[in-house]
């Protein structure tokens, strides 16, 4: 059995470990409510200009845009979000997990990633998978110019049929203990099924008005699934450093009754021996 000294010292580097993951939950919990006010005012307006987008499709078939182009596949280009730090629990497992079966499945097609993130980036790029190219650092407060930049990259990869359809892999935040790794269909887009009634007039031009708006939807998209998956690692991350709280208070509570069990063990002991001796003195 361990010496009280060796006990006490392991009591006190695991009551500092507790603080630390105390802080950081604390920390996580500000920046998901945060994360969360953004998600939830996104969220329109993904939806009005996808309905937009429906609209002018179901009212229009003579409009034309390179980013609808239809073509056969053979590269395919996959958008994994995932997180620049660890200690979030299974929330960049749960997107590598999803994304290297998507990829199996598809091993018959030239694949490639773009990663957004560090995680997701080293976990692939040690298993050789090709990496188109990444963006990593965004910080906890992704902002649209990011999601621009991402969505330019990728529109650029399309157009130029480097990429002939792209997907977006992301965890979509649906509560503190909920996130679900979600996987949607960017490129090429394809025009809503749903039947929308009613006539529509246009102004500018319907071709005018889809330039402008097909870029838009894609970066929209993409901010979205940001604003999503930093939602989520904050939810996951305050989860997981609620856990190791627990789990730590827990293993002091075992440690100290370890620790009193060898203390009274070392009493019994030099009682025993004060005891002895006294009998050998009579």
């Amino acid at each position: 059995m361990a010496g009280v000294r060796d006990i006490r010292r392991r009591i006190r580097s695991v009551a500092n470990m507790q603080q630390i993951t105390k802080a950081m939950k604390m920390v996580s919990a500000a920046k998901l409510r945060k994360a969360q006010e953004k998600v939830v005012a996104s969220r329109p307006y993904a939806k009005q200009i996808q309905d937009v987008l429906a609209r002018l499709a179901q009212a229009q078939t003579d409009v034309s845009h390179p980013l609808l182009e239809q073509r056969p596949v053979r590269k395919i280009g996959y958008i994994l979000v995932t997180s620049d730090r660890g200690l979030c629990g299974g929330f960049n497992a749960n997107l590598t997990r999803l994304t290297k079966g998507i990829l199996e499945e598809k091993k018959d097609v030239n694949t490639g990633l773009i990663a957004v993130g560090r995680k997701g980036n080293d976990y692939f790029n040690r298993r050789s998978i090709e990496i188109i190219t990444k963006f990593i650092g965004l910080g906890d407060n992704p902002d649209y110019s990011q999601a621009r930049r991402i969505a330019d990259e990728v529109m650029g990869l399309y157009t130029n049929q480097e990429l002939d359809e792209v997907y977006l892999v992301y965890s979509k935040f649906v509560s503190v203990l909920t996130q679900e790794p979600t996987m949607v269909k960017v490129l090429p887009i394809e025009p809503s099924t749903e039947k929308i009634d009613g006539n529509y007039i246009f102004e500018p031009s319907p071709q005018e008005i889809l330039d402008k708006m097909l870029p838009n939807y894609i970066e929209s998209q993409i901010f979205s699934a940001l604003l999503e998956s930093k939602a989520s690692e904050q939810g996951a991350r305050m989860t997981a450093m609620d856990s190791a709280t627990e789990n730590a208070k827990e293993m002091i509570a075992k440690l100290t009754l370890v620790m009193n069990r060898a203390r009274q063990a070392a009493i019994t002991k030099e009682i025993s021996e004060i005891v002895g001796g006294a009998a050998a003195l009579e």
